[in-house]
């Protein structure tokens, strides 16, 4: 099979896809369907770009130098027990997440490494 000569390079993708840069470590997804929503998803993931913003962290349109990118997603599978959180590449996933968790998550996770214990449900790998 021959590459097909009308797709882009990777490089040439790169080039007009920031989201492929360097700089990008993380992306925390968090829950926003029927049941996490419903205990309050919105707000842990207006927390989470809020505090993420605050030091500097998040990636998006206003700064494309951040390291972590935080997005909302359909249900992660923990609907009894949201709202859900789901860190990636780490594998890990969070439940029962409040706005007052976040600070805690990004400081201890997001930023030195250690997950949350207390609020890990699931561990990949």
């Amino acid at each position: 099979m021959t590459p097909d000569a009308s797709l882009p390079t990777p490089e040439q993708d790169a080039a007009v896809t920031p989201v492929m840069g360097p700089s990008l470590r993380r992306q925390v997804l968090v829950c926003t369907s029927k049941s996490c929503s419903a205990n309050g998803s919105e707000a842990v993931l207006e927390a989470f770009k809020a505090q993420l913003i605050e030091e500097q962290l998040l990636f998006y349109k206003h700064n494309r130098e951040g390291e972590i990118q935080c997005i909302q997603c359909g249900s992660v599978g923990f609907c009894a027990i949201g709202p859900a959180v789901l860190v990636y590449p780490d594998g890990i996933w969070y439940a029962r997440v409040t706005p007052a968790d976040v600070p805690e998550i990004v400081e201890s996770h997001l930023k030195g490494g250690v997950p949350v214990d207390r609020l890990v449900r699931k561990r990949l790998g």
